[in-house]
């Protein structure tokens, strides 16, 4: 599956995160509260139905959230979520793709642009700014001159986690 990179307006997405993560939190004091009254009027108490309890709560909060996650109003936070995800992901290739970068491979090149795009993109929804060591803007700087150099363009339009495969993770 392809990731392509959208624009979301950050204080939205910011907005919404807040929200979404009260309205879950609540919900699962309310469902962790719910299933442990009920287990302690079932079964005469104890801490273990607790703990059930909150976990049984804790199982419908996910599979409430399991339904609602797709709808269109959460667009913002679920774009952000699949961002992070790719940039976990491609972290853990980093040494391969920097020593792959330096032979002069395209798709090493392709791959960090998406990384430090995507970093930088993460950095404006989430209201921050990068607080770059000068390594990091030195490898920014070194991405982009080396694409120049090669015809290719700037910016990149997104990932495909298949590129992945052609390098060595760590």
């Amino acid at each position: 599956m392809s990731f392509h990179f959208e624009e979301h307006d950050p204080e939205t997405y910011r907005r919404k995160g807040r929200l979404i993560s009260l309205a879950m939190a609540a919900q699962l004091v309310v469902f962790g509260l719910l299933f442990s009254q009920l287990l302690q009027a079932a079964f005469d108490g104890g801490f273990w139905l607790n703990v059930l309890g909150v976990v049984l709560g804790l199982v419908s909060t996910s599979l409430v959230f399991a339904v609602v996650r797709e709808r269109p109003w959460m667009a913002e936070v679920r774009y952000a979520w699949q961002l992070k995800h790719h940039l976990a992901r491609v972290s853990g290739y980093l040494p391969g793709l920097r020593r792959a970068s330096k032979e002069g491979n395209d798709t090493a090149l392709d791959l960090l642009a998406f990384y430090h795009q995507g970093m930088l993109q993460l950095a404006d929804l989430n209201g921050r700014t990068l607080d770059d060591d000068g390594e990091a803007v030195a490898e920014r700087m070194r991405v982009r001159q080396a694409r120049e150099e090669r015809g290719l363009p700037e910016r990149v339009e997104g990932f495909d986690p298949h590129d992945l495969a052609a390098f060595r993770k760590g």
